[in-house]
């Protein structure tokens, strides 16, 4: 099992980059457990069948009391900093809200923290506006002699309103073709994501290019393997799952109750 202290990684960032990239290429879809602080991703870490770690944007902010989204740079930058120091070998992708102001000095300064990969949101932009800000992250990975793993995000569904899914299938594959295009290694898209939708995004994306998130109501991972997708992850839901359990915990306890004794000792 591995140690609850920090490890010393051994490898370069580039070479945790091109780990993180043959992970995305693998005929297997890759589980990240998205974390949110140090202790949470030493628990993953823990785990053998962990091959990378993925941060959760959402809960790093509601760690620090803001909403989603609004976290200043600063504030991830410091902790997804941590979360590298804490994993050593292990690739880190971090979420980086849409970018802020400059894709490409976010991720430079990314990078100088050891972080080798991240999602990047579109928030629907202009298609054109958009690749233009995947093609400064991968430049800027570039100069610094990262081949950065950028997991392009499109909120064709999550941001699409009302509208009929068709467009927002074509909408997503548009957008996926253009950052493929500009540099990202695969394309994030976030929703409930049924068998016959995923199908269609995969055929018009391309076979292990399609990243996608867990939620309730959504595919397992290996049907979502089977159907193609590169990667799944699962976003706020961890620490969802975390702070239910704490509360339940809480109100047991304001009954009366006792630690449970199954409790492992991972702090």
């Amino acid at each position: 099992m591995t140690s609850l202290t920090s490890n010393e990684s051994t490898t370069s960032p580039a070479d945790r980059a091109r780990a993180l990239s043959a992970l995305h290429a693998a005929p297997e879809i890759l589980r990240v457990v998205n974390v949110w602080d140090v202790i949470s991703a030493k628990a993953i870490l823990a785990l053998p069948e962990t091959r990378a770690i993925a941060t959760a944007g959402h809960s790093i902010a509601a760690t620090f009391g803001y909403p989603d989204g609004t976290l200043p740079f600063e504030l991830t930058l410091d902790m997804v900093g941590r979360i590298v120091e804490a994993a050593g070998d292990v690739p880190v992708t971090a979420d980086l809200d849409d970018g802020y102001e400059d894709t490409g000095e976010t991720t430079r300064r990314a990078i100088g923290v050891g972080i080798v990969g991240a999602n990047i949101e579109d928030r629907l932009r202009p298609v054109a506006e958009a690749a233009a800000r995947v093609e400064a992250v991968v430049a800027a990975g570039a100069a610094e002699g990262v081949p950065f793993s950028l997991n392009a995000r499109t909120d064709a569904f999550v941001r699409g309103g009302g509208r009929p899914v068709e467009e927002s299938i074509a909408d997503a594959v548009e957008r996926g073709r253009a950052y493929l295009a500009a540099g990202a290694d695969i394309v994030f898209v976030p929703g409930v994501l049924d068998a016959d939708v995923t199908r269609r995004l995969v055929e018009g994306i391309g076979e292990r290019k399609v990243s996608v998130i867990g939620l309730p109501g959504a595919l397992t991972a290996a049907e979502y393997e089977a159907l193609g997708v590169a990667r799944i992850s699962y976003g706020p839901t961890t620490q969802r799952v975390a702070l239910t359990a704490l509360q339940d915990v809480a109100t047991s306890l304001y009954a009366d109750g006792v630690i449970p004794a199954s409790t492992r000792a991972l702090n």
